[in-house]
């Protein structure tokens, strides 16, 4: 039986391949018209600097900006109209801290996790280069507007000012490889993300090397533990941020370590893109960051990102299930059948150890009294997720962040304001974006809920605006035959059961090759793969091969059920109609 299985699985690959990656480019070089007129109409505006609600209020824009706000506004012919009647409108988000550099999943940073043996590191640069356009649309998807990224290769910037071109893409504000006092051995690759400069010359030298690429900022990746803030490491930081002053750029910085964050404000950072994680920040700090207009970012999710993969603490939500990159989430599971026992057990024992516990306590506690600190103290707070990292994934962590700067006594509001006005102040956009004025670009959600109330008003979102384009999530991550294949293997592997119905009609039909009718309804697949679940705790499907012709996809997979015993083969043939796997075919 798998002689024929195998023959199939290689013929379909050769003959899909290509096909794959055509589809690859046509979606990435897609190009959409400029936006005609818009009138948004009857809505509930949010004012984001003040915290109240105008009511009845709409929005009329013109070539992308929006030119004027009022009550009954005219509407002239050939205008797009859009109801907001008993929803609320607010400006797009601010991602304040992301890398495109990296995926999310677990092979994106072979310098803290090297398994680079099972995916090759330039493997995942490629991926990263070919679905940079798919990962920004999730941006989008989930009200996304502008994102900063906070460091990469160089080849990224051309990727910068393709994707601001397009309005299925947010906003990319963006700088080149991190300037450093250390240098990962993995990144010892040409075109690095990280670059250590040895000398202040060398610093100055990294900063004008990016200045054709027309940088929005420079980015500093000051490291102070196991490396040392020495007198040359400090003569280098501050040579990077008087070399980018002198240039008229500003400067992000990298202050997980207290120390890190005094001497970067005190040399003249202006924005630190972490909270330190090892002590209080204090009152002399707070002062000469108030002096100097410096920004700041908690990234309070990201370090819990990691642990998803060693351990089962992690619970995916529907919205990532729904939303995230499918492929990329689905690395969370891969540990479970790469051969890595013994990296496995040194991991999960470590991150399940009451000393990581206390180690996360102390953390959070930092966290949280830093935030609470620099927001009551008139800091310029923002929202920033460090997306990209394992485990926190590009669009979908936003909503993580907000709830966990929320535990720092921020009011909804108060969220809203560091998720848009404040972050537009990072780089002096606040006269572009951030709130909705005339004049400004028109980058506007629409709700049916009001996130004034309700924090999950934001993963509700009925319409984006993104520069005068008019779109909804569901437009943007319009689902491959593959994308469901994958979504219904993710959930499998997480053995949540309605997540893994999700794809499914809810005539689904289940066949045992060739045409054997086993089930029929979701009714039906809920009640078996749902007692499945529960049972078979060491079911995980690992995914071998797979192929896409038209709406078919032919999975080759390996499935343990039992812990210890061989895993075994089989083929999963699922057909796609009007947009949800409608029959699939099974043989082992």
């Amino acid at each position: 039986m798998l002689r024929w299985i195998s023959t199939l699985l290689s013929s379909l690959f050769f003959a899909t391949t290509s096909l794959a990656q055509n589809q690859s480019l046509t979606n990435d070089s897609t190009t959409i018209a400029p936006p005609g007129s818009v009138l948004i109409t009857n809505g509930n505006l949010v004012d984001v600097e003040t915290g109240q609600v105008r009511e009845g209020m709409s929005l009329l824009i013109e070539n992308g900006i929006i030119r004027k706000i009022g009550k009954k506004l005219p509407t002239a012919a050939g205008t797009t109209v859009v109801d907001a009647t008993g929803k609320w409108l607010m400006p797009g988000l601010i991602d304040s801290h992301i890398h495109l550099f990296q995926s999310g999943g677990l092979y994106t940073r072979p310098d803290g996790i090297d398994l680079t043996k099972y995916r090759p590191y330039e493997t995942e640069r490629k991926w990263l280069r070919d679905n940079m356009g798919d990962l920004l649309r999730r941006y989008l998807a989930c009200g996304i507007t502008t994102v900063i990224d906070i460091g990469g290769p160089l080849f990224q910037f051309a990727y910068r000012d393709r994707y601001n071109q397009r309005y299925t893409s947010p906003q990319v504000l963006m700088t080149g490889p991190l300037i450093s006092t250390y240098q990962p051995e993995a990144f010892k690759l040409e075109d690095s993300p990280i670059i250590k400069a040895n000398t202040p010359d060398e610093a100055r030298e990294q900063v004008r090397r990016q200045l054709p690429y027309k940088p929005d900022f420079i980015k500093i990746w000051f490291i102070v533990r196991g490396v040392g803030a020495g007198e040359q490491a400090q003569a280098m930081v501050q040579a990077a941020i008087d070399e980018s002053h002198k240039n008229g750029l500003k400067v992000a910085i990298h202050t997980q370590e207290l120390l890190a964050a005094k001497l970067g404000v005190k040399y003249g950072a202006d924005y630190l893109v972490h909270s330190p994680e090892d002590g209080l920040i204090d009152d002399e700090l707070i002062a000469l960051m108030k002096q100097r207009n410096v920004s700041y970012c908690p990234t309070m999710v990201v370090a819990e990102g990691y642990t998803g993969f060693f351990t089962d603490k992690r619970k995916l939500t529907p919205y990532e299930f729904t939303r995230a990159n499918p492929y990329v989430l689905g690395t969370l599971f891969d540990m479970k059948h790469l051969p890595e026992s013994a990296l496995q057990k040194e991991f999960g024992d470590f991150l399940n150890s009451p000393a990581y516990q206390r180690i996360q306590t102390d953390r959070n506690s930092f966290l949280w009294a830093n935030l609470v600190r620099v927001w009551r103290a008139g800091i310029n707070v923002v929202t920033g997720t460090d997306a990209g990292n394992p485990g926190t994934f590009h669009g979908t962590s936003y909503i993580d962040e907000l709830r966990k700067m929320k535990t720092a006594d921020l009011t909804n509001a108060d969220l809203l304001k560091a998720s848009t006005i404040n972050a537009a102040k990072i780089l002096g956009k606040e006269g572009q974006i951030g709130s909705l004025a005339e004049g400004k670009w028109a980058n506007i959600l629409v709700l049916s809920q009001n996130p004034l109330a309700d924090l999950n008003a934001l993963i509700r979102i009925e319409t984006v605006v993104n520069r005068g384009f008019v779109t909804t999530p569901a437009q943007l991550l319009a689902d491959k035959p593959e994308d469901l294949a994958q979504r219904q293997l993710n959930a499998y592997n997480a053995h949540d059961i309605e997540a893994f119905l999700e794809p499914y009609a809810d005539d689904i039909e289940l066949y045992d090759l060739p045409n054997k009718l086993i089930s029929k309804g979701k009714d039906a697949m809920r009640q078996d793969y749902g007692m499945f679940f529960a049972k078979a705790s060491a079911l995980h499907c690992e995914l071998v091969n797979r192929m896409v012709v038209g709406n078919t996809v032919v999975d080759h997979e390996r499935v343990t059920v039992v812990a210890g015993k061989a895993p075994m083969e089989a083929v999963a043939i699922y057909k796609i109609e009007n947009g949800k796997i409608k029959k699939v075919y099974f043989t082992q």
